[in-house]
């Protein structure tokens, strides 16, 4: 054979290697295109943490080690063909059954990790709130100290694995500010409350005598009358914070001696608002607190049924006192004090 006709060989081999290589690619990527959408192995749902700083491969390998991937190299090279490796993204996640790599590798890139809650109840101390927060694992660092009494809205918070506690409280006290701030704007005229300040110290001895939201507004009212009148507004929850300053539960009923602490938190001694909030109020009491209802009550007492009787008149609130007393002597209410 002449060299032309060697030369003609070697093209003809190297042609049939280079289809060959043509085809060998294009059945690897209908292969892996064809199992990249095929339904997963996972039979439940499973929540998995992916820590940060992992490639393709070894995200590939978690996956598959926890049964959301029947092959992690078919998961690996489809990222690849869609140019997502470096857009892979850490957290945790929760994988539903049948997941396909292709729906895997959609929640990775987007990002879509398990978005937890937390529940803040109106009415409890700075220390209470922070003690929730504390018992959440999912939440990474500590406090450097505690936010003054007041400054934190009660809400549901949403947060991810691996937010710190610092930010969810740094949340809570700009979501105070902002509720503050607009329901200031349009606050009821002539109020005995002259600032945001003072609004949350109210508020927060309105939260502390009610859990009915639909009396806050009367509750607010009968406070207001007592300020404009220089009356003393005589709360037990302000009692009750003279003596624990938030810190625990009183774990009793108060007593005659009780009312006689001497402290600015008690009003049934100091006149006027005490000098800071004794709980966090919700967005109800402070919006009770800054439109109050209209009326001339100066008095409220237990009603028996969970919420309150209220009265213009003394004599009238005495009366409202011996039914409930009755009721609580029947055993039909645990005893809640008057006002």
């Amino acid at each position: 054979m002449g060299g032309r006709g060697i030369l003609r060989s070697l093209i003809i081999s190297l042609l049939s290697l280079a289809v060959l290589a043509v085809v060998c690619i294009a059945a690897a990527y209908f292969y892996v295109s064809d199992r990249f959408d095929r339904p997963g192995p996972l039979l439940v749902s499973a929540e998995i943490i992916l820590p940060p700083g992992r490639g393709a491969f070894q995200i590939a390998d978690t996956l598959y080690q926890a049964g959301v991937l029947a092959d992690p190299n078919i998961f690996a090279a489809g990222v690849w063909l869609e140019d997502t490796s470096g857009a892979l993204k850490a957290g945790e996640y929760a994988f539903e059954p049948g997941m396909s790599p292709r729906d895997v590798m959609v929640k990775l890139v987007g990002g879509a990790v398990i978005e937890r809650s937390l529940t803040v109840p109106e009415g409890l101390s700075s220390a209470a709130v922070l003690a929730l927060i504390s018992a959440e694992s999912a939440l990474t660092g500590e406090f450097v100290d505690t936010p003054p009494e007041g400054s934190l809205l009660p809400e549901t918070y949403q947060y991810r694995r691996g937010d710190t506690r610092a930010s969810l409280v740094g949340r809570m006290r700009a979501a105070m500010q902002d509720v503050l701030a607009q329901l200031w704007l349009n606050r009821a005229p002539d109020l005995p409350v002259t600032t945001p300040e003072q609004a949350i110290v109210l508020a927060s001895i309105v939260e502390k005598e009610t859990a009915l939201a639909a009396e806050r507004p009367m509750v607010a009212s009968v406070f207001v009358n007592r300020l404009r009148q220089d009356m003393p507004l005589q709360s037990d929850p302000t009692v009750i914070y003279a003596l624990t300053l938030g810190a625990r539960d009183l774990g009793r009923a108060l007593s005659r001696t009780d009312l006689r602490v001497d402290s600015p938190f008690n009003t049934y001694r100091a006149r006027g608002l005490p000098p800071a909030p004794i709980a966090n109020p919700g967005r109800e009491s402070l919006a009770a607190v800054l439109n109050p209802a209209t009326s001339d009550a100066l008095y409220f007492v237990a009603d028996g049924s969970g919420g309150h009787a209220f009265a213009k008149t003394l004599a009238e609130h005495n009366r409202n006192v011996g039914r409930w007393r009755r009721i609580r002597d029947a055993g039909a209410d645990d005893g809640e004090a008057t006002n």
